[in-house]
C-alpha cells in the first residue's frame, strides 16, 4: 500500500484519519501531535527546566527521545531524566539498563532513584507485608519520589508518557467511579508551591503509534508488563475502549475532546485548593499527613509486628 501523501510504500494505516503513512510522514504527523499538544497547553515555555519521567519502558523511551528531537537543541530549555527503581525483581532491572543507554546516547543526564533507599523496602516486600493492592504503593510512592527528585533537582515541569489511551482511560474510569473531583485535577489549574506541574505531551496519540515510533527510530524497548498490572476494573474500561474504537476509529479522541469541554465546567465544580506541608516530611499535601507517610507507617508496623 503506497502512502496517501507520495509514492513511497506505507509502513502505517491511521484509521482515525483513514489515511496510509510513509515513514517519512508518520514521523511528521507524529511530531506535529506532539507539538500540537505541547502548544495546546503551553507544556514547554522558554525557562523550563524540565525532568522527563523515563521508566525505560516503551512509552517513556520514546517521550525522551522526541522530546530531544524537537527541543533539546534549544539554549532556554533544560532536560534530565528521572528512573524511580521500585524493586520489582526480574522486571524493573532491564528497563533500568535500558534508561542508562538512552540517556548517555542522547546525552543528557539522569538519576535512578529507589524504593528501598528511601523508603527502606522494595515493592515486592511492601506487598508481602501490606495489605494494600501493589498498585497502592507502587502509585503513591513513584509520584512522590517523582515530584521531590524533579524539584529538588531544580525542575519546574515533570514530562510523563500518559498518551491518548491512558488518558481515556482514566477520563472514562473516573466517571464511572463517580470521582468528578479526580477528573477535575487531570487538568491542574495553577502551580502549587512544591508540586512539580505535570505535562504529558503523548496525551494526542494512541500507545500503538509510540510502538511504532520506537520501532522505525530503532529505540531500545522491553515488552514485558509489570507482574503486578492486574487492576480488573481499568482493564475492562480499556478492553471497552479498545473495542468501540476498532468500531468506531477516533472515539478515543471523541472522549478527550469531551472532557476538554467540561474542563471550565469542572474547574468551577471543584477548585483547587491550596496545599499544605506535610506534617512528617515537608511534602505536599491535602491533609496534614500525605498518604506516603500514611503507607510507609502502615508498613513499619506491618514489618515490627512480623520480626
Amino acid at each position: 500500500m503506497k502512502c496517501s501523501h507520495c509514492r513511497r510504500e506505507a509502513i502505517y494505516f491511521q484509521r482515525h484519519s483513514g489515511r496510509h503513512l510513509c515513514k517519512k510522514h508518520f514521523l511528521y504527523d507524529f511530531e506535529k501531535r506532539v507539538r500540537y499538544a505541547v502548544k495546546k497547553y503551553r507544556m514547554i515555555e522558554s525557562g523550563d527546566r524540565i525532568a522527563i519521567a523515563l521508566s525505560g519502558g516503551k512509552d517513556s523511551v520514546a517521550l525522551t527521545h522526541v522530546l530531544m528531537n524537537l527541543y533539546g537543541s534549544r539554549k532556554d530549555l533544560e532536560f534530565f531524566a528521572i528512573t524511580i527503581d521500585e524493586g520489582i525483581k526480574g522486571y524493573r532491572p532491564p528497563t533500568v539498563k535500558i534508561a542508562k543507554k538512552i540517556t548517555k546516547e542522547l546525552g543528557i543526564d539522569h538519576v535512578v532513584v529507589s524504593f528501598e533507599e528511601n523508603f527502606g523496602m522494595t515493592l515486592d516486600e511492601m506487598v508481602k507485608l501490606g495489605d494494600k493492592k501493589p498498585c497502592t504503593y507502587c502509585g503513591v510512592f513513584r509520584k512522590y519520589l517523582l515530584n521531590k527528585t524533579a524539584r529538588e533537582m531544580g525542575a519546574n515541569k515533570l514530562a510523563t508518557a500518559h498518551n491518548l489511551d491512558d488518558e481515556t482511560q482514566t477520563i472514562l474510569l473516573n466517571f464511572l467511579q463517580a470521582d468528578i473531583e479526580r477528573l477535575a485535577r487531570l487538568i491542574p489549574q495553577r502551580v502549587q508551591k512544591g508540586l512539580v506541574m505535570r505535562i504529558k505531551p503523548f496525551r494526542e496519540l494512541y500507545e500503538k503509534e509510540i510502538l511504532i515510533y520506537c520501532i522505525v527510530n530503532s529505540l531500545p524497548i522491553d515488552m514485558n508488563e509489570c507482574p503486578y498490572s492486574h487492576f480488573p476494573v481499568r482493564a475492562m474500561v480499556r478492553d471497552f475502549l479498545y473495542d468501540f474504537e476498532n468500531a468506531y476509529p477516533g472515539r478515543k479522541f471523541s472522549v478527550m475532546r469531551s472532557f476538554e469541554t467540561l474542563i471550565p465546567c469542572l474547574r468551577e465544580m471543584f477548585p483547587q485548593i491550596d496545599l499544605n506541608k506535610c506534617e512528617k516530611c515537608g511534602e505536599p499535601t491535602p491533609s496534614k499527613v500525605c498518604q506516603a507517610c500514611v503507607l510507609l507507617e502502615e508498613l513499619k508496623k506491618a514489618k515490627d509486628s512480623n520480626s
